[in-house]
């Protein structure tokens, strides 16, 4: 196998354009993501078989229709020896983790041309613990030009196979999410792996709240694949009910009341760059800005559920969750301190929020089984999730049995209480103990709900009229719907509309259930 030079580079190359990379057949006598060979790979179609190097051994590389497999070559086994089987054992990688192919090349100072062949790189995604992907690389090193061209044609046909792929993406960037580092996270992690891929790409940069909203009523989507929002929570809610305006809109629809959305015509994509991150860490499992870049090249696309959120008939958004109450109230007073840093901001509305903790009195009414359920009473909380809400206080979810897309949402009721128990029921979103269990907290399983707030021209309860409040408006109710603060002076109808827009991620049953390398 050729050695470096001083003065020489080694780079990774597709038809003849550069792409630096460092030399990663270096001495790994084995790939530590390789499993061992699948019981379907013997009725497996061999579409192309060949020698490489693959770390230090010279292997039997075998192409299959699912997967790529190689057994190092041994001129005669050796009598007797136990380890054979082990040290030798076939490996392989399945076709549909390969997201790139590249050629391999090392140059020299002052050389010209395509510079020497060492062979061919595949870029791959590996499956780790908790639902993590973690892209690297499989360098397949022979001299041949012939023998390398074959199987790169051959590679470069497999992945032009898998349609689900995106080959060109609207991207907005909210530069001002969590801390500013939403920027940084984009050109640093998510830039370069979509580079590799040669996915195109067309970023926007926005400039204050409802600016991605306004740009996708108009803007040219024709060409695209998909959308992808980088930023938090509220700059992923805003852009999943601006694209799902513009589908209503495309279709001819009335935006003020729909009673039966279309579906949104473009898939979403959620890079985690804020503070909380619920959506992304919902969809993907955890909040890792790798693992979503990964599963937007690969294509795996989720249908997920979401609900229409209505007042005296007209359609205020669209949403996932919401919380009116304490959690509503909680989002109203931070938003009054923008100045805060995001971690410091939470912390002090919820602490204040609790020093006043205020009781809403209302009804409720729960469409379950196909019949209307009336609830009345005074509530220091109502949630209203049709995603399980995962977040890093709340790792198993702030509606733990709701999955992204089985046709209903969670109702989540806490009744008048005293303020320390209340307090134990928030902390045991933290822990592993059931948090729904006291007295004063009911949960329902349903399709629709509506909240009908008692005191409809003030937004206060009778009691509390000498008292400050957080909402921004004095006749209105804040509500907490994704983060994002919304303001409703009377009743609102949320309704939930099953598999309403796909999502790029993988179905966490099955990353659980995959193997972990």
């Amino acid at each position: 196998m050729p050695r470096g030079k001083r003065g020489g580079r080694v780079g990774v190359l597709e038809g003849g354009a550069e792409e630096e990379a460092a030399r990663a057949a270096a001495a790994v006598p084995s790939a530590p993501w390789a499993f061992p060979q699948p019981p379907e790979a013997a009725a497996e179609q061999v579409l192309l078989r060949g020698i490489f190097e693959i770390g230090r051994n010279s292997c039997d590389v075998v192409l299959g229709e699912r997967t790529l497999r190689w057994r190092p070559i041994q001129p005669v086994r050796p009598a007797g020896d136990s380890k054979y089987d082990v040290l030798h054992k076939e490996e392989f990688i399945e076709l549909k983790d390969i997201f790139s192919v590249k050629l391999k090349r090392r140059y020299f100072v002052a050389q010209h041309g395509n510079g020497t062949l060492l062979g061919i790189t595949l870029f791959i995604c590996l499956k780790k613990e908790q639902n993590k992907l973690k892209d690297s690389t499989l360098d397949l090193i022979n001299l041949s030009e012939d023998h390398c061209d074959i199987w790169f044609r051959q590679f470069r046909k497999i992945l032009a196979g898998f349609s689900n792929r995106p080959k060109s993406l609207k991207i907005f960037l909210n530069p001002q999410s969590h801390e500013k580092e939403a920027t940084q996270v984009y050109y640093e992690k998510v830039e370069p792996l979509l580079k590799i891929t040669g996915i195109k790409t067309d970023v926007i940069i926005t400039e204050y709240e409802g600016h991605a909203l306004s740009l996708l009523k108009e803007c040219e989507l024709q060409g695209f694949d998909g959308v992808v929002c980088v930023g938090g929570d509220g700059s992923a809610s805003e852009v999943a009910h601006a694209l799902l305006l513009r589908a209503q809109k495309n279709a001819g629809m009335e935006t003020d009341s729909i009673l039966t959305p279309v579906r949104a015509q473009l898939p979403l994509g959620l890079i985690p760059a804020g503070s909380t991150n619920v959506l992304a860490h919902s969809l993907h499992g955890i909040p890792h800005v790798v693992t979503a870049t990964l599963h937007i090249i690969l294509g795996h696309l989720q249908p997920v559920d979401v609900c229409t959120f209505s007042a005296t008939g007209k359609l205020l958004r669209f949403g996932f969750s919401a919380m009116f109450g304490f959690g509503g109230r909680t989002l109203a007073l931070a938003e009054k301190h923008r100045w805060m840093s995001p971690n410091q901001r939470r912390d002090f509305a919820v602490i204040k929020a609790l020093a006043r903790l205020k009781r809403a009195q209302g009804s409720p009414k729960s469409d379950c089984n196909d019949r209307w359920q009336m609830i009345q009473g005074q509530f220091l909380n109502v949630s209203i999730m049709a995603i399980p809400c995962l977040c890093s206080v709340a790792p198993r979810g702030l509606a733990p049995n709701t999955r992204l897309n089985n046709g209903s949402m969670a109702l989540i009721i806490a009744r008048n209480t005293s303020r320390p128990e209340f307090i134990k029921h928030l902390k045991r979103y933290a822990s592993v103990k059931n948090q729904f269990n006291f007295p004063f907290v009911e949960t329902y399983t349903v399709e629709e709900v509506k909240v009908y707030p008692r005191n409809k021209t003030s937004g206060r309860h009778p009691e509390e009229e000498d008292q400050p409040h957080e909402t921004a408006s004095e006749e209105s109710f804040p509500w907490n719907v994704d983060g994002d603060l919304m303001e409703a002076a009377s009743e609102v109808h949320v309704k939930l509309h099953p598999r309403l827009i796909s999502l790029y991620g993988g179905s966490l049953e099955e990353m659980n259930d995959s193997k972990v390398t």
